[in-house]
């Protein structure tokens, strides 16, 4: 363990009251403070970058690789059930995910670059805010401070309920899905509830989206061309039983490994919807949102960290199929080579997105540990 006693409990601290102060995407201002002051505390300057992020510098003023390290900050709209002292204090938003957890493991590394400086090389350390609505690692990548910046290797983790603690999952290529959203509005006519057909009511088509959409679904992880769409909301009409619908919206997720297959059915889908709605005398709209790029995790990144996991005495777990979920940190793959890991956060820990959910804070080490192992490698290679 790098980390001293002292630190590790001052990180448990600031994790809590993180965890005590959630803020969802995009309104991390509050957050954002106290990193900066957290660093402050220890004499490491800091910037803003994308809104609401902060990015920090270590320079050794000796040139070789320059090496990205990134965690998320914000919290999600979820009631927390939990009643420890650190529960949230705000109505409907909390940390589960477990960004608070990330975060306070780049604090952690930040306190172990000052002691135990690079030789060689420059370090970034990334707090990007809105990982959860898939706009954060855009708005970084379009920040003017941050796209001057050129970065060799980009690193992240995710911790990982439902998997041993301290366990380090990785896999080669795709390691996230591509994932992204859209709502599909139907505009029809009104009519009266008795004389329906003197109008165009979208219930019909909004039915046949859904079958088709189930149709075209294969929810196989372990097929390359795995493609999932999912309901999520549907929304038609008034409560008004004298009147027949004139007006239905659908909302779906869609996931797929491939980035190709993703575009080509999403395609297919658009056309299935404006053929449909020819026939059915509607008028539609589709609005695309919260994209998420798949983690494309490159072979030697996969390596380091593999490297730096046996340094650490660590288990590795190779898994076969990519995690269904989506990760904004898939757009620095997209853009650098690097990846993301997993680290077990334990397997009776309940699952990400659970009111229950709460990051194990005995973890943190593992990732300040991981890190700065991971870093080291990098400028080895």
């Amino acid at each position: 363990m790098s980390i001293n006693k002292e630190n590790i409990q001052l990180l448990e601290l600031t994790r809590k009251e993180l965890h005590s102060n959630p803020e969802i995407s995009g309104k991390e201002f509050n957050t954002q403070k106290r990193i900066l002051n957290f660093l402050e505390n220890h004499n490491i300057k800091a910037i803003k970058v994308g809104k609401t992020g902060v990015l920090v510098e270590f320079n050794s003023n000796t040139f070789s690789k320059s090496i990205l390290i990134r965690a998320d900050t914000d919290a999600l709209p979820i009631q927390e059930q939990n009643q420890f002292k650190h529960k949230s204090k705000v109505n409907g938003i909390s940390h589960k995910c477990g960004h608070d957890g990330h975060t306070s493991i780049l604090l952690g590394l930040a306190i172990q670059l000052t002691k135990t400086p690079i030789q060689k090389g420059k370090v970034f350390l990334l707090f990007q805010p809105s990982e959860e609505n898939g706009k954060g690692a855009q708005a970084v990548l379009n920040d003017s401070t941050f796209n001057k910046l050129k970065i060799d290797y980009a690193f992240a983790l995710h911790n990982l309920p439902g998997f041993p603690l301290h366990e380090i999952v990785i896999k080669e290529n795709e390691f996230t899905s591509n994932v992204k959203s859209v709502i599909i509005k139907l505009n029809g006519k009104t009519a009266h509830a008795a004389e329906p057909e003197k109008g165009y009511n979208p219930a019909n088509a909004i039915a046949a989206i859904i079958s088709q959409a189930s149709k075209s679904s294969n929810n196989n992880r372990s097929s390359k061309d795995f493609f999932l769409i999912t309901p999520i909301h549907i929304n038609m009409g008034e409560v008004a039983y004298g009147i027949s619908a004139g007006y239905g919206e659908i909302h779906f997720t869609i996931r797929s490994w491939s980035t190709q297959l993703m575009e080509k059915e999403c395609m297919d889908l658009e056309s299935y919807i404006s053929n449909l709605c020819k026939q059915e005398n509607l008028t539609f709209e589709t609005t695309w949102l919260e994209e998420f790029y798949s983690n494309n995790n490159d072979k030697i990144a996969v390596n380091i960290i593999k490297e730096a996991a046996k340094e650490n005495y660590l288990s590795i777990n190779e898994i076969l199929t990519p995690f269904k979920w989506g990760e904004d940190f898939g757009l620095f793959t997209q853009r650098f080579k690097g990846a993301m890991f997993g680290l077990g956060a334990g397997k009776k820990t309940p699952p990400l997105h659970n009111p229950e959910y709460d990051f194990p804070d005995e973890i943190t080490p593992t990732g300040i540990d991981m890190f700065y192992e991971i870093i080291k490698k990098t400028l080895e290679y």
